[in-house]
């Protein structure tokens, strides 16, 4: 089962050109609200048509602008999970997912596929219920159930879990992986929370102003971002200007020190980034002097906002994310491993 897309479509100011590819893995669509993420599932389901390019699922053009192909939205076997379900209200459970089935005549087989699905979903004893009676997960796996009765070769959930609060969130974050691992076919998730994406996708395609900034693997993604808006795109809180100094050195002059890296650093260097949780207090790599600003309490760590001796004062202070027990105590020096220096590029 594989996706392929490569479209461009023009609305007003706004510019999207799209080009992502994947096969039987859940891709994550990473970006701010406004960048293009739901405007491309829509096209890839077939509810807005893009300007040019084409879109192939499993070998089947979709929609090709060259070939005049511009199958319907009934036709492309894409399911697609709004952000607000958009279940029957006056229906209940098993009439919403039955909706899913309505080309299925042979009343056996429906029986058989709902009976499967309310399981599946852990939706069993909620048939009678009708949505106003069910929780937010509990809607939410109902219109999932909706979408799989239907047997969709693409799935594409869009922001699922932003109707709910942080507790249910990562509780369903566990259920939905598990659906998606039977699922086994394409999936596209469009979040703006990137913990929620590496908890759920195997890839993630950066998303800013209509564009793709990288598609890579998500633990590849976050070790090694590669470009500023990656950087910032994934949670990396310091971020400074750098120079090349060696095949494994770089130079940071707004906070006066250099660094050894673990990655060779290729031409082009712009930047470097640290993320907050990546210092230490007991290595030796990359250790200097620094000076405690503030420390900043939260439930289970501290945030611990430091400058190194030769700081710029005119740079912002560096965000050091420490687990309560591990505090540093006074006089402070800290350390980077190298493999946590992240090179960062034009």
């Amino acid at each position: 089962m594989s996706l392929f897309v490569d479209i461009r479509k023009k609305l007003g100011n706004f510019y999207l050109d799209v080009c992502i590819e994947t096969k039987n893995d859940v891709l994550g669509l990473l970006g701010a609200s406004g960048s293009g993420k739901s405007m491309t599932l829509k096209c890839i389901a077939g509810i807005e048509k893009p300007d040019e390019g084409k879109i192939i699922l499993n070998g089947i053009t979709l929609f090709d602008c060259a070939k005049r192909i511009n199958l319907p939205p009934q036709k492309r076997k894409v399911g697609y999970l709004f952000q607000n379900y958009a279940l029957f209200p006056n229906m209940n459970v098993r009439q919403n997912i039955l909706c899913g089935m309505h080309g299925e005549k042979d009343k056996t087989t429906k029986e058989h596929t709902l009976a499967k699905i309310l399981e599946m979903t852990q939706l069993q004893g909620f048939e009678k219920h009708r949505p106003h009676e069910l929780s937010g997960g509990q809607q939410q796996r109902v219109a999932l159930a909706r979408i799989l009765v239907g047997s969709p070769n693409l799935l594409m959930l869009d922001e699922p879990f932003s109707a709910l609060d942080s507790q249910l969130r990562a509780r369903l974050q566990i259920d939905m992986r598990e659906m998606l691992k039977e699922f086994g076919k394409s999936v596209l998730m469009v979040t703006h929370d990137r913990t929620e994406a590496y908890r759920l996708c195997h890839q993630i395609a950066l998303v800013d102003k209509g564009k793709i900034l990288a598609q890579k693997s998500t633990k590849a993604l976050f070790a090694d971002p590669e470009s500023r808006e990656a950087a910032l795109m994934t949670g990396c809180k310091n971020i400074m200007d750098a120079e090349k100094t060696g095949e494994y050195e770089l130079f940071v002059p707004a906070w006066g020190i250099h660094l050894t890296t673990a990655l060779p650093i290729r031409a082009g260097l712009t930047a470097v980034g640290i993320r907050a949780h990546y210092f230490n207090s007991r290595t030796n790599h990359n250790r200097y002097p620094v000076r405690c600003v503030e420390i900043i309490e939260e439930p289970f760590e501290n945030i611990f906002q430091f400058r190194y001796e030769q700081q710029d004062e005119n740079t912002p202070n560096i965000w050091w994310h420490v687990p309560k027990d591990r505090m540093p105590r006074a006089p402070y020096e800290v350390g980077i491993a190298p493999q946590n220096v992240l090179p960062l590029y034009g």
